[in-house]
């Protein structure tokens, strides 16, 4: 299993993220969530929000990261505003 999953920096206007979170579940092959980050061990945490796809194998990663829905929420993103870091994982 493959995760990309991102971290911003604060938390986005509600509207406008639901406008961005429409792109990103039009990801094929994928699985998306998202949601606020809450809490940490201790103190703040460093992240106030985060969202992720969930695809069954490198594959279907693969093939998701080229086609033009997962382009379009990168840019959508980057026009929200908000800093953001995006990372790719495999699930054991």
């Amino acid at each position: 299993m493959v995760r990309a999953f991102v971290v911003y920096d604060a938390e986005p206007d509600a509207a406008r993220y639901e406008q961005h979170a429409e792109l990103c579940r039009r990801v094929p092959g994928a699985t998306f969530r998202h949601g606020r980050v809450f809490g940490a061990p201790m103190g703040e945490p460093r992240f106030k929000y985060f969202a992720e796809w969930e695809f069954a194998d490198r594959e279907a990663f693969k093939a998701a990261a080229r086609s033009e829905e997962f382009m379009a929420t990168g840019k959508d993103a980057a026009v929200m505003g908000v800093p953001f870091q995006v990372h790719f994982a495999e699930v054991e």
